[in-house]
Formats: structure tokens, C-alpha cells, sequence
């Protein structure tokens, strides 16, 4: 597709093609790069006929095909697998709330992406459905855990696709995938009736987007507290989609480029963020080395503390409901393991840890009181090849892998314990015609500053007219 969603809607609206079409043309790309990239795995076609002869022209996004990740968000009739054997067939009865704000907007979905399980991982490997292939080299991750609607997005399927992040689980695949990738603020979307917090808050879902535009006016169509929130994000000023192409004025940024665990950055990702950085000096932009000050040690151990124990708990979970305990032929061997890593932990340390998380999250506050953005490589390596950043299924010491995915990933968790929002951009593309992201931070609250600034940068470095080798 060429258009991005809103172009799609207003195609729609001025009868210039019809929805079905849409849906049919999306359809046909599904079937014709299912065996290039593996993106789908849960098939909704017939359902989306239906639906594309009910829409509402004033809808924002009437009529434009859409996928949804298949974790945690819920379609009634629809199992949500979550990347899992195990819930293969697990079926809910109602929408999340989140999927209700979508159908509102006019979107209508054709099917779920691909996830590793549980959305553990920064690939897209499960087990159960297969990998997902990046679209620019398919002997790549698209990276993960959204890594299915990425690869449905580059492939150009469809414009935009839902995805959830935890730890970096939209920005990753955007950056793999060489698209727009925003993590909004804690709270800005629901969760629910689902849940109403998610690892301790750390967990957002938003989408991935080929234009600026369409992750703001997606934003518009979804955020706002839902009944029962535990909290949400502070009011935005005006709609999103009014601060795309807004002037942003003189931002003071701070850039970095060295990996806070003191791991190695490659240097195509170095290249991409002092390339950008020489951009925005040009639009006026004041900029400078820096980078918050916190206990990045002490910090991660936190962020496993909580993602592990919240594993641990989910598996609990899903054993009382079954009235056993799992094992490997219910969960890949790496779920369990990293599961009874988090059984280990005391209420005592979850609490502590919770707190190094929050002490952090203040030392990086008082960061942005000097700043109005902070960029970063969004990775600290292009997308490694497939199998790499998963461990296979003899691989029982999970520690090797643990270390290949901090060296991959070691910029994104920050964002999601603080709450603050994030996004990934494509500004770059390295020697092998593979893109490089760039993150951008802002302060809890301000997606405005991050939509300002993105579309001015999109503007002055476009990068829809790049296609990927396996194109829908």
C-alpha cells in the first residue's frame, strides 16, 4: 500500500475505493507473503467482509484494515494465544477496551500477528506459530515481542498494527522493521477490563506505523482512562494529530550513544543518532552530549526482578486453572525457566525492587528538568539473524542468551519503567540496506514535543519510499 491510514480513510470516505476492497487487497497480502514472513497467525477474513460493509465515513480511520497482536488484547469469538501452544484455543467473550476504541475509530481487523510467548523475547520465534522473518533480509528477526505486526507493517500488508510494549516491545520491532514506533505514556491507553496494571506499570500498547500521523491520530482514537484505571496519563492539551507538522520551536536535546551497561554500540547505530543530531543542530535544534545519571546495575536487576516475578505469577495462574503444574510440553523450555527464576524472588524483594524502580524513575525526572528530549540509538545493533536472540530448545542455561539480548537491547527499558513516552524512528538505513533506529524520550506526558519533533523529522529525512524485499 502506498497510502498510510489516514490516506486509506479518505480514499474510503470520497468513494474513491471501497472497504471490502481494502480488506480483500489485504487479504490477498497476507496469503502471498505468509510463507516469505510468517506475520499472521490468526486469520479473521470472513469476519472483515462483514464488517467493511458497516462503516461509518465520519470515523477517523473508516474502513482501513488493521491487525491485532495476539497478546493480552482480547476480540470477542478470537482466541488470544499469546504466542503460547498452551492458549492456542483460549477464546474470550469480550473486547479489551482498547480494541472497542479501535472499532470506534473505523479500523476493522483482519486477523492477529505473530508473538513469541508471553511476549518474553526481543524476536519473534514462538514455538507454536513459527518465526516471523524481517521483510528487508528474511534471515533476520523483525525483532520482538510485536514483531508480527512490524513485519506486517514494512511488508506494506497494512499501514499500521496494534502493539504492546513492556521493555521495548514497539520500539524494537520498529527499529528492525524501519518503522515509526511511539511507546505512549503510562496510562495514556487502556488495559482494560483485562487488567488494570501490567508488571507494574510497565507495560503500554499503542501500534506501529509507516507515518507520523497515523501513530497521532491513532492516539487521539485510543487514549483516555478507563472505568476502574488504577491511573492515567495527564491531559493532552489539544489532539495529536494537531501537533504533527506544529512547529516545534528550539528544543534543548541530550544525545547519547554509549549503552548504559557498558556494552558496545555498533557503530551503524552511532552513525544513525550523530547523523540525526547534526539534523536537528541544522533545524535550529540546541544539542549536546548527556545522558542521566542513575544506577543502571541496580536498576536492571530491578526490571528482571518485576518482569520475572510477574511471569512467575502468570504461570501460577494458568497452573490453577488447570489443576497442574506445567512443564515443556505445555511452555517453552525458556518460559519455565525464566518462571522459576521469578518464583524464587520474596514478596520483600519485589517491593525493593519495585522502589529502585521508582528511585530511578525520580533521578531521571530531574534529567528532563534540563532537557526536552533525550535521543538514543533505539538498539545497539542492527537486526542479528534469526535463532540468535532466541534460545533454542535445548538450551537450558538461559544465561548466554540473557547477555546476547542486553547487548541488543539495552537503550528501550528505561522509558517503560519511568513511564515516559518514546518513540523509534527510521532515520537511517546502513550499508546492507537494513534500517537503524533512533529514539527519542520526552518528558512523562509530552507525546505533543515527541509528534512535533518526529514529523519535522520525517519531513526533512522521509523514509516511506523505501520498501523492503518482500512487499505486500
Amino acid at each position: 500500500m502506498d497510502e498510510d491510514a489516514l490516506g486509506l480513510a479518505e480514499l474510503v470516505r470520497s468513494r474513491q475505493v471501497q472497504a471490502v476492497e481494502l480488506v480483500d487487497s489485504v487479504i490477498d497480502a497476507i496469503e502471498r507473503t505468509h510463507s516469505d514472513i510468517n506475520a499472521v497467525n490468526t486469520r479473521m477474513f470472513d469476519a472483515a467482509r462483514v464488517e467493511a460493509n458497516k462503516v461509518r465515513p465520519d470515523a477517523p480511520f473508516a474502513g482501513v484494515p488493521f491487525l491485532l497482536k495476539d497478546l493480552r488484547a482480547s476480540y470477542a469469538g478470537v482466541p488470544t494465544s499469546d504466542g503460547s501452544a498452551l492458549l492456542r484455543n483460549a477464546t474470550a467473550s469480550f473486547d479489551s477496551e482498547i480494541v472497542r476504541r479501535h472499532k470506534r475509530s473505523g479500523l476493522i481487523c483482519v486477523g492477529k500477528t505473530n508473538t513469541p510467548e508471553f511476549g518474553l523475547t526481543a524476536t519473534t520465534e514462538p514455538h507454536a506459530f513459527g518465526a516471523t522473518k524481517n521483510p528487508w533480509d528474511t534471515g533476520r528477526t523483525p525483532g520482538g515481542s510485536s514483531g508480527g505486526s512490524a513485519a506486517a507493517v514494512a511488508a506494506r500488508i497494512v499501514p499500521m498494527a496494534h502493539a504492546s510494549d513492556g521493555g521495548g516491545s514497539i520500539r524494537i520491532p520498529a527499529a528492525c522493521c524501519g518503522l515509526v514506533g511511539l511507546k505512549p505514556t503510562r496510562g495514556r491507553n487502556p488495559l482494560g477490563p483485562d487488567l488494570g496494571d501490567v508488571m507494574n506499570g510497565l507495560v503500554v500498547e499503542h501500534a506501529v506505523t509507516l507515518s507520523v500521523r497515523d501513530s497521532a491520530a491513532l492516539l487521539d482514537a485510543t487514549a483516555g482512562p478507563d472505568i476502574g484505571d488504577p491511573y492515567w496519563a495527564p491531559p493532552r492539551n489539544r489532539r495529536f494529530v494537531e501537533e504533527v507538522g506544529a512547529d516545534p520551536g528550539s528544543l534543548r536535546i541530550a544525545i547519547s550513544t554509549e549503552s548504559p551497561m557498558g556494552t558496545a554500540t555498533a557503530p551503524d547505530c552511532v552513525q544513525a543518532v550523530e547523523a540525526s543530531a547534526m539534523l536537528l543542530e541544522d533545524l535550529g535544534h540546541r544539542v549536546e552530549s548527556a545522558a542521566p545519571d542513575y544506577d543502571d546495575r541496580a536498576f536492571r536487576i530491578a526490571f528482571t526482578t518485576v518482569w520475572f516475578s510477574n511471569l512467575a505469577a502468570n504461570i501460577d495462574a494458568l497452573s490453577r486453572m488447570l489443576g497442574r503444574q506445567l512443564t515443556e510440553a505445555d511452555l517453552e523450555p525458556a518460559t519455565l525457566a525464566f518462571g522459576r527464576r521469578g518464583a524464587e524472588y520474596s514478596g520483600a524483594e519485589y517491593v525493593g525492587a519495585v522502589a529502585q524502580i521508582q528511585s530511578a524513575s525520580r533521578r531521571v525526572a530531574g534529567f528532563f528538568q534540563s532537557y526536552d528530549l533525550w535521543i538514543t540509538p533505539t538498539l545497539a545493533t542492527p537486526p542479528p539473524k534469526l535463532g540468535y536472540l532466541h534460545p533454542g530448545p535445548g538450551e537450558i542455561d538461559v544465561r548466554p542468551y540473557g547477555r546476547r539480548v542486553r547487548e541488543f537491547v539495552p537503550f528501550t527499558q528505561l522509558a517503560n519503567a519511568t513511564g515516559q513516552p518514546a518513540v523509534s524512528l527510521p532515520l537511517h538505513w546502513n550499508a546492507d540496506g537494513l534500517p537503524v533506529g533512533v529514539q527519542l524520550v520526552a518528558r512523562f506526558g509530552d507525546e505533543a514535543t515527541l509528534f512535533r519533533l518526529a514529523s519535522q523529522l520525517e519531513e526533512c529525512r522521509p523514509w516511506r519510499n523505501r520498501r523492503p524485499a518482500v512487499c505486500g
